[in-house]
């Protein structure tokens, strides 16, 4: 420590950021609801980083002197090291920037009070947010990829495994295995693009807005987007204090990728069911029952399932929050960094139980083969008409009368008699039952983004080259 005296450093119980103007104490009860040292506590590291430079600033302003800018920097360094140390706040620390403050007093004495000259807390608060979402918008960047691996790396195994896609829950036609699995792929890979677009909305400086006019010092705001970070510099002092457009956009992104999460639950939820059976659930992220005991349940699936409820919440608690506020900077805003924290809380235990738990599945083959009936190629009999000149509604009426034969007959499309299919069409011949085959109907839909063999070949690449650029740029 530099000043450890008495006249230099503010009792605990008097150090606060405010008071001058009052003659007596907040209530307790005030106390209560408004310290928010319990939520912001995390902020620590940036708040440290952002008074840092500001120390830099105001030594460049010409506020401070190189000596009071470096013991300042120093001072801050070591108030860092105390935090990471495990330090813990004091009942009298209103939020982290005030503990921050009391040991920066600590730490380097009576100079610590010049630290907070031309800025306020609410454009240090919101310097601060905006560098932990910038922060956590990577982690959670690295956090999609690793269950995107894990979905990735299952479908390669499935590139020649057949089973059922569904519409309206009930099956509809033929699709590979992996092409099954990519269709989850996809919406992370979008929600990666969410997320970087998030990060880029956060990376406006806004320190140097003051409490809502300016700094009256002219501390230079290049310098400052330099040493943090930031891609530009905050227009409008008004706005950059009150502005949390970048809490909205990375919590609708995180309520994006949650609502992923769930999809994806629920088909492995549904398709590891005993009347599915395509899908068995490891025993690392399985669960049993505590009276049946051959019970295997899916609790990772179902907690991302459930867990899409409560990042959702936490976006229109935020949006309920700032849609009647007025300009500038309210204290219902405090409020924002704990839907924020939950929900990046929330999905950094999602997202890795998800990928431990999909890393860990083992699809059954068979099943999934074996529950491709041949009236799913019902559309391919329609297309080949329509291939020997059919109009595509003439074809789907003579191919919907020999689904009806073949229900009310209780057997397969491709066992009923070729005279069932000369009367149905003229235009059906011999090699008609060709159609009712699943591989012929994937090998026909060989079209970009289809279910054909080579278009998921060439999605497979795609998927890895997105991962792998992603790796090669984190």
């Amino acid at each position: 420590m530099t000043d450890s005296s008495a006249s230099s450093t503010p009792s605990a119980a008097s150090h606060k950021l405010w008071g001058g103007r009052f003659a007596g104490g907040p209530s307790p009860l005030l106390d209560a609801i408004n310290r928010s040292i319990g939520t912001d506590f995390r902020l620590w590291p940036h708040d440290i980083r952002l008074s840092q430079a500001w120390a830099r600033a105001l030594g460049e302003a010409g506020v401070l002197t190189r000596e009071e800018s470096g013991a300042l920097r120093a001072g801050l360094a070591r108030v860092g090291q105390r935090i990471a140390d495990g330090a813990q706040p004091q009942p009298t620390d209103e939020d982290i920037h005030t503990m921050i403050d009391r040991l920066l007093h600590e730490e380097a004495g009576s100079v610590a009070s010049k630290l907070h000259t031309g800025r306020s807390r609410n454009d240090q608060v919101a310097t601060a947010s905006r560098l932990w979402t910038m922060a956590a918008c990577r982690d959670l960047d690295a956090a999609i990829r690793t269950l995107q691996e894990a979905l990735l790396s299952q479908a390669e195994t499935l590139t020649d495994a057949i089973l059922p896609a569904y519409t309206h829950l009930q099956r509809a036609q033929p699709v590979s295995g992996a092409h099954a699995l990519l269709a989850h792929f996809w919406p992370l890979e979008r929600d990666r693009t969410r997320l970087a677009n998030a990060s880029r909305g956060a990376a406006t400086l806004p320190l140097g807005s003051g409490a809502i006019a300016g700094s009256a010092f002219a501390v230079p705001r290049t310098l400052l987007q330099e040493e943090l970070g930031f891609a530009a510099i905050s227009q409008n002092s008004i706005d950059a204090t009150g502005d949390r457009d970048f809490v909205a956009e990375t919590l609708f992104t995180c309520t994006m990728t949650a609502v992923h999460c769930s999809r994806l639950a629920e088909d492995l939820i549904i398709y590891g069911s005993g009347e599915f059976g395509f899908v068995r659930f490891g025993d690392g992220f399985s669960t049993g029952s505590s009276m049946m005991p051959q019970k295997r349940n899916p609790d990772v699936f179902e907690l991302a399932r459930g867990s899409g409820a409560r990042v959702l919440g936490d976006l229109v608690s935020l949006l309920g929050t700032i849609k009647g506020l007025p300009s500038g900077y309210s204290k219902d805003l405090q409020d924002d960094k704990r839907a924020l924290f939950n929900a990046v809380d929330l999905l950094h235990l999602v997202l890795p139980a998800m990928a431990g738990a999909v890393a860990e599945l083992r699809f059954d083959r068979a099943r999934m083969r074996a529950a491709v009936s041949s009236a799913m190629m019902a559309t391919d009999l329609a297309d080949y008409l329509v291939k020997k000149g059919a109009t595509f509604r003439e074809a789907h009426g003579a191919v919907g009368s020999l689904v009806r034969q073949a229900e009310e007959a209780g057997i397969e499309m491709d066992a009923l008699p070729a005279s069932a299919f000369a009367s149905a069409h003229a235009l059906f011949g011999a090699d008609a039952r060709d159609a009712l085959a699943a591989e012929a109907s994937l090998a026909a839909r060989d079209i970009a983004g289809g279910t054909g063999p080579n278009a998921v070949a060439a999605q497979l690449a795609q998927a890895r080259e997105a991962l792998t650029a992603a790796s090669a740029s984190a």
